[in-house]
């Protein structure tokens, strides 16, 4: 839920932390009559609508906007130059002689190429180690996690916290983790609250203009 204050919109929780402060407070100052927090509810619900919009609460502020976003019902492919007919749908497949299913998708594309994220979101891991090697995490819409993973490189100056959006640059292909030996490729993967999700739909769905995953 939202309120306004001052024509600002910010979320119902921050209301309640604010107003519970702010009644403490009182309560430690030794203010015991109702009406003492009338004022200083005010105060505050406005105040907090006017924090809640300034430079320093901007990441909060987009995780929380984007968190609320419904889940995609198609996507982009993330590698650039790449057209969704070309990637195989290999969703399930053994791997490790059976012991896991892939849980994503691999798109080829010469060592370098470009990767961009697939939608909006957070950069919630930039890291290097394990099966994926060198890869990028982002938290989108619904809390959905999309995983990159492979790459040869990371995009300059790209961190945690960061806010990206669809086509922002992520890093490169590539064939670290246990894709060295493979041809280069992109690992991507996509978790939501109940586990992997197939990407290839989304992606078939982006070629075509339509989707048709529900929230």
């Amino acid at each position: 839920a939202l309120f306004y204050s001052g024509g600002l919109q910010w979320p119902m929780f921050g209301i309640a932390a604010l107003g519970l402060a702010g009644v403490l407070l009182l309560q430690q100052l030794g203010v015991r009559r109702a009406w003492a927090y009338v004022p200083a509810g005010a105060v505050l619900w406005w105040g907090g609508g006017w924090l809640w919009q300034q430079p320093l609460m901007d990441r909060p502020r987009r995780l929380w906007q984007i968190t609320r976003m419904d889940p995609p019902t198609a996507l982009p492919v993330p590698v650039e130059g790449v057209a969704a007919r070309r990637i195989a749908d290999t969703w399930g497949a053994a791997r490790d002689g059976g012991a896991r299913g892939h849980e994503g998708v691999d798109i080829f594309a010469p060592r370098g190429t470009p990767v961009r994220s697939s939608t909006v979101g957070i950069v919630t891991a930039v890291r290097d180690g394990g099966l994926g090697g060198r890869q990028v995490w982002v938290l989108g819409p619904a809390r959905e996690r999309h995983y990159y993973a492979h790459l040869d490189d990371w995009a300059p100056g790209l961190q945690t916290g960061d806010v990206v959006q669809p086509g922002t640059l992520l890093g490169f292909v590539g064939t670290t983790g246990n894709a060295q030996g493979t041809p280069p490729h992109l690992h991507y993967g996509i978790y939501g609250a109940d586990g992997a999700l197939n990407p290839w739909p989304l992606l078939r769905a982006g070629a075509q203009g339509a989707g048709s995953r529900k929230p």
